[in-house]
């Protein structure tokens, strides 16, 4: 009994639009430019420019993430002493000191999470440039999973802004952020633009191109 293959069209091929604001479907109009009849937001079948712009911020998170793990991330003196601490450091530090549930908790957020996320941007990329076929509902959910993660990766940001603030109220120690902050800070921010640039729509075009050239004429 043979196979029956039905052929899928899609929004874009119907010619419907989603706004990426206020999610509303419409028509696309006769002329090219477009704008969303609820909120005015310009309307495009594809974010464009979206592949390149995309290896634009993925490479450049890359080229920062280095520097984001081998710089200082904070500057810690008093009277007696002063020391710098980098990301790993610090992670080490709490390890010795017993606080191993907060050393895991830093290491994930601020080593593990950023890699995974230009490890799998770099993945998506590739999949749409090369038409990949397979697994194109685990890559778009991989693709949810990124974009929802990303402000965790903040972590170590934000604690040392807490102990900057802690620390100040006392007038024998002082705590200052490092230049490692501001490049673990930029390879956050470029992931998420680089994130925020990718259209996960590509993936199903290629899923439909390849299904469509796999029909029978």
């Amino acid at each position: 009994m043979g196979t029956r293959v039905r052929r899928v069209r899609s929004a874009a091929a119907d010619g419907l639009l989603s706004c990426p604001t206020c999610e509303l479907v419409s028509r696309a109009p006769a002329t090219k430019s477009a704008a969303c009849p609820r909120c005015g937001t310009r309307l495009h079948f594809r974010k464009p420019g979206s592949i390149g712009r995309t290896w634009a911020f993925l490479v450049a998170a890359m080229a920062v993430y280095v520097p984001a793990n081998v710089l200082p991330m904070m500057s810690t003196s008093s009277l007696f002493s002063s020391q710098t601490d980098t990301i790993m450091s610090g992670i080490v530090f709490l390890w010795r000191d017993g606080s191993w549930h907060l050393a895991l908790i830093v290491f994930i957020a601020s080593i593990l999470v950023p890699l995974a996320k230009m490890l799998s941007l770099l993945v998506l990329l590739l999949s749409v440039q090369l038409d990949w076929n397979w697994r194109a509902m685990e890559r778009a959910r991989l693709y949810r999973v990124i974009d929802a993660i990303g402000r965790w990766s903040m972590l170590d940001i934000f604690v040392v802004a807490l102990l900057s603030t802690v620390v100040q109220l006392t007038a024998l120690a002082s705590v200052r952020p490092g230049p490692g902050a501001l490049a673990f800070g930029a390879v956050v921010v470029l992931t998420m633009l680089a994130s925020a640039s990718f259209d996960p729509r590509l993936i199903w075009d290629c899923v439909r191109e390849n299904h469509e050239r796999a029909l029978p004429a």
